[in-house]
């Protein structure tokens, strides 16, 4: 009770200070918890739900743009702690603020516009062979809070403003999406082309056009002045023509995704004005003027344009002509150099028949293919093996039903043996209860299971309806005027009835009709599938093999001659450690390339290369033989934890057969996981606190990490002997220490967090 006084009092101060009524255009909630002391605040603090930030936002606009953005959202206290939430990998507690910053200063720092950016920022600089890169500015946990709640709101200000096939940074809106409208929504794609961009990054003129554009829907000069601040400090790089974007690198920022698409938004909404043109010029024709069904000869197929974007990634498809794809071509090229001042590479913009030739998008080949390719007929092989298999469930259904038959044959004989043993040892059966009808009942679904049954078997119709009517010697009129008409009359009545029920005539016709009409079905089902496979194409994705075999050559997991080979960098690693390492990357694969067409060659890549090189590392480790490491782990890589129960981090074998196209992801590609390398060292360093964002833990290990591409001594553009399209870490992390928690390891091996998900200003040195 003496608490809810205080807070009754709290509250009435609060209003008493800042005076109420409220502006028509903000939230009266919002202004209240922007004001209210953090004592108060901590009591009731909860993440706002997407509704509740999206009513937030939307309070803030007025003739037809957003105002004071920063002021009454972005440093509203809740939005601020909603913004650690989305960062925390984990459910947060307010507790877990404390000794990092504090919400309540940045809240009043950010609406007095105090908020200093260069000083949350720290500058990396490469050392030793690498001094002449670029240094990395990399924001401090203050700033990434900062730049998630900007993110929050441009999302709410800007996502439901996008087309259609903008994809990434958006909810929803992934690889896997945009992956999925390939394969259902274009259809006989003739002329395609993918846009490069030559490497470059966002100068100042590209910024002050990004900030004209913001400034169409936002009023509000402070939001443009935080996000100018961000660019002039470099703690915001946006790269165009690179191999980092949506990668979870540590180099990219948060906000990349959601500033690319904005400034990307006219150029989109042009090619969806380009898209709407054609459809209008070359609109369907009614299918009574060219005819339907399988008997037309003629087949209409609209000129259609498609279009998909995933940050600088830009496919353009059309099903028309070549000098329509030319003109699509010169149309885009000039719109994103003139109109974005983007420098594009017209050598590699080259335009490819969609039928003939292969085109990587996404990290994925596309090609234009006939279904049959994708859903080839049944081998003859395969036909046979569905007919055996249907022939045994045949047979083993039978066996049910005469076994059920048989065990109420015997429950009968059973019940009727007991009752005859009654009646004769006494002269009268009673029973306190009546069971006559119950028994009757039983009998009588018996009896009709029993006549259904042998009514639907046309075989054994047909036998006893020969056996009762064939040959029988009645049938003739000399012998018929001999005998008395009420057995005559009784043998015709006997006879209707059984060619009434057992006269297979009209079953037989029955089925064949069923058959005739099967038949009929799989022929017009050929007919039109051969059509559809004559007049139409459509997508198929598939895993680039080369590079993920190069990939897997290039890491260390096979030899020059592709079989499996241990990796003598890991021999440091604990075995559980290990192995998670493997299950990271094996796992990063699989939901990667889930919707690949081939995705067989994966799981082969995991099944075999991964999982034995793993096997063949413990055994280096261990000076041990192949089969006794898989004696002790299992060919599931099996490990115990400290109370004796076994985990699998490496996915089983069962597991991966039964892996397939999931659900609609965004998953982040396996470079980072390729690239890094943590190994635990032995150090004589105090314990610290765990530096993964919100982690309240001081029992913490260093760990130092190890880029592949410094282990290896490879520069990664040198495309003979790099990875084409696999990104690196930057390379002032490299042999960099971090002091994790135990849990945040095993997730940043996992790859259930990302570099991104990691407060490097607060890394150390140690030689």
């Amino acid at each position: 009770m003496v608490a809810l006084l205080r807070i009754r009092r709290i509250i009435i101060t609060c209003i008493n200070a800042h005076g109420f009524p409220f502006s028509p255009h903000s939230s009266p909630k919002s202004k209240l918890f922007s004001t209210l002391p953090l004592q108060l605040q901590s009591l009731e603090w909860e993440p706002l739900t997407r509704s509740q930030l999206k009513t937030l936002v939307l309070n803030q606009y007025a003739h037809g743009s957003f105002t004071n953005l920063i002021k009454n959202v972005v440093a509203s206290p809740l939005v601020l702690f909603t913004a650690c939430q989305n960062l925390a990998a984990a459910p947060l507690r307010p507790a877990s603020l404390q000794g990092r910053f504090s919400i309540e200063t940045t809240s009043r720092e950010l609406r007095e516009n105090r908020f200093n950016v260069e000083a949350c920022c720290v500058t990396l600089t490469p050392s030793g062979k690498t001094a002449s890169s670029l240094p990395l500015v990399l924001p401090n946990l203050k700033l990434k809070v900062v730049v998630e709640a900007i993110r929050m709101v441009l999302e709410i200000v800007y996502d439901e403003r996008f087309v259609t096939f903008c994809y990434g940074g958006r909810v929803g809106m992934g690889r896997h999406t945009a992956i999925r409208y390939l394969k259902n929504s274009v259809e006989n794609p003739s002329w395609w082309f993918t846009v490069r961009f030559k490497p470059h990054g966002f100068e100042h003129f590209h910024v002050e056009k990004l900030c004209s554009v913001i400034e169409r829907k936002v009023k509000d000069v402070v939001f443009i002045d935080l996000i100018k601040r961000l660019f002039q400090c470099k703690a915001l790089v946006i790269e165009l023509g690179g191999d980092w974007l949506g990668r979870g690198l540590p180099q990219e920022c948060g906000l990349c995704s959601i500033l690319m698409n904005v400034y990307f938004d006219g150029f989109d909404k042009e090619i969806q004005e380009m898209r709407l043109r054609e459809n209008r010029e070359n609109r369907e024709l009614d299918p009574k003027m060219i005819g339907s069904g399988l008997d037309s000869d003629v087949f209409y197929k609209p000129v259609k344009v498609y279009a998909v974007r995933y940050l600088d990634e830009i496919l353009v498809a059309t099903s028309g002509s070549k000098m329509l794809a030319m003109e699509l071509r010169t149309a885009v090229v000039k719109s994103l150099e003139l109109g974005l001042g983007l420098r594009v590479d017209k050598v590699n913009t080259a335009i490819h028949s969609a039928g003939s030739e292969k085109i990587v998008f996404l990290g994925m080949e596309l090609q234009a293919v006939r279904p049959s390719v994708l859903r080839p007929p049944m081998s003859e092989k395969a036909v046979r093996a569905r007919k055996k298999y249907l022939r045994q469930k045949e047979v083993r259904a039978l066996e049910l039903r005469n076994a059920r038959a048989r065990n109420r044959k015997n429950l009968g004989l059973k019940i009727f043996s007991h009752v005859y043993k009654k009646i004769k040892q006494s002269d009268r059966f009673k029973f306190d209860f009546s069971i006559e009808s119950e028994v009757r009942d039983i009998f009588r679904s018996w009896a009709d299971e029993v006549v259904q049954e042998f009514l639907g078997n046309i075989e054994e119709c047909q036998e006893w309806h020969r056996s009762l009517s064939a040959g029988d010697f009645l049938k003739l009129r000399h012998i018929r005027n001999q005998l008395p008409p009420e057995l005559v009359d009784a043998y015709d009545k006997f006879q209707e009835q059984v060619d009434k029920h057992l006269n297979p005539t009209k079953a037989r016709k029955a089925i064949e009709e069923e058959e005739r009409r099967v038949k009929e079905e799989e022929e017009q089902s050929y007919s039109k599938g051969t059509v559809e496979d004559l007049t139409s194409l459509c997508m198929k994705v598939e895993a680039p093999d080369i590079l993920i075999r190069k990939a897997v050559k290039l890491v260390g997991f096979t030899n020059h001659m592709g079989r499996p080979r241990p990796i003598e960098f890991l021999v440091a690693l604990e075995d559980t450690d290990i192995i998670k390492w493997y299950a990271g990357i094996a796992r990063r694969w699989l939901d990667y390339f889930c919707c690949c067409h081939n995705f067989k060659m994966v799981k082969t890549v995991v099944s075999y290369h991964l999982r034995f090189s793993c096997i063949l590392t413990l055994a280096e480790k261990h000076g041990s033989t192949k089969r006794e490491v898989i004696k002790h782990f299992s060919k599931d890589l099996k490990v115990y934890d400290m109370n004796g129960n076994y985990e699998v981090h490496f996915p089983t074998e069962r597991e991966v057969k039964m892996m397939g196209d999931r659900n609609l992801s965004d998953p982040k590609p396996v470079d980072g996981a390729l690239s890094l390398a943590v190994v635990r060292l032995a150090s004589d360093e105090p314990p610290s606190q765990c530096i993964a964002h919100f982690c309240d833990k001081t029992t913490t290990i260093l760990y130092r990490v190890y880029l592949l591409h410094n282990r290896l001594n490879v520069n990664s553009s040198e495309k003979e002997k790099w990875v084409e399209g696999m990104g690196v870490i930057h390379e002032s992390l490299n042999r960099k220490c971090l002091p994790l928690c135990t849990d945040h390891v095993n997730d940043l091996y996992m790859g259930r967090i990302t570099l991104q998900d990691i407060d490097f200003p607060y890394c150390v040195d140690v030689d």
